[in-house]
């Protein structure tokens, strides 16, 4: 399977490198310092999972040098979802499918303007994973992709993905759900983002703090809120399985958002507290605990 990684941070570059390693085709499309260090010195990954050093990976910068390919993992950051799109077509074959792994629950919509909607499939990806230097990443916890289509159908193509996923030795799910996958996913991560960041402390700290855990548990009430109205079907048991997660997580964990807010880079809060105020707007519903995170992080923004 001819595999392009379209954004080799470290969730695609943790994904990447374990479908590499397994013998897929993979190719990174990187920039800057960890492209550097990929071409020099290849791919290394400190994992419990396994520690894996792939010493000579194909990695570009050029789409073009990529050519069409069957599947292609987006990973950018929301903020650079629009400029990257406009550049897939290089990749695109009569049945590429572009897997959408941002945080939110807008990527779908925003690709499928550049590339066309058959060609994307909404994904989440659930992995505790830094960029330790520019071709080293350190994982943490969890590595699970979950991705679909969006009639709902277990697609010849995602099926083949979803079995590569798991030679791999990565959880990797073909779901019929999508939607709803995104949701949950949204309503735990922009909650986390949201507290981790605010606080500047990691998930332990939350966890053991009765106020800060109550704030936590009003934010993620807000969000399922939010996407009932907007008529999603959540499962009866979101929030004890949100629970659960919360208590398996390492105390020392710390979201994507709060490691950008540390390094000085843009974050993505409009697509996460600040998206589920605005699309709560669009629904009348109202999400005062967002709403103060996303004032309280506005000035921080930009990086």
């Amino acid at each position: 399977m001819k595999i392009a990684i379209f954004g080799s941070g470290a969730v695609g570059g943790y994904f990447g490198g374990r479908l590499a390693a397994a013998g897929e085709d993979v190719t990174f499309l990187a920039r800057g310092a960890h492209l550097a260090a990929l071409q020099q010195g290849g791919l290394h990954i400190d994992s419990p999972a396994g520690a894996l050093h792939l010493p000579k990976v194909q990695a570009t910068d050029r789409p073009q040098a990529v050519g069409p390919a069957d599947v292609v993992l987006f990973t950018v950051k929301l903020y650079d979802v629009a400029a990257a799109a406009a550049t897939l077509a290089p990749m695109i074959g009569p049945d590429t499918v572009v897997i959408t792994l941002q945080n939110g629950v807008e990527a779908v919509d925003m690709v499928a303007k550049h590339v066309g909607l058959d060609h994307v499939a909404g994904g989440a990806a659930y992995i505790v994973i830094v960029i330790d230097k520019p071709g080293h990443l350190r994982h943490t916890a969890a590595h699970q992709l979950v991705f679909g289509e969006s009639d709902g159908t277990r697609s010849p193509r995602l099926i083949a993905f979803e079995e590569a996923g798991t030679r791999a030795g990565f959880h990797a799910k073909a779901s019929t759900e999508v939607e709803t996958d995104l949701w949950i996913k949204f309503v735990r991560l922009s909650t986390w983002s949201g507290m981790t960041t605010i606080t500047r402390s990691p998930m332990g700290v939350i966890r053991d703090s009765p106020e800060l855990f109550a704030m936590m548990m009003t934010a993620i009430d807000e969000a399922i809120a939010v996407g009932r109205a907007r008529g999603v079907k959540f499962p009866d048991n979101v929030v004890e399985e949100t629970l659960k997660l919360i208590h398996r997580f390492p105390a020392e964990s710390k979201s994507s958002m709060f490691e950008d807010l540390e390094r000085g880079r843009p974050l993505e809060l409009p697509w996460l507290s600040g998206a589920v105020v605005r699309l709560g707007k669009e629904v009348g519903v109202s999400a005062p605990t967002h709403q103060f995170i996303t004032a309280v992080l506005t000035p921080l923004a930009a990086g």
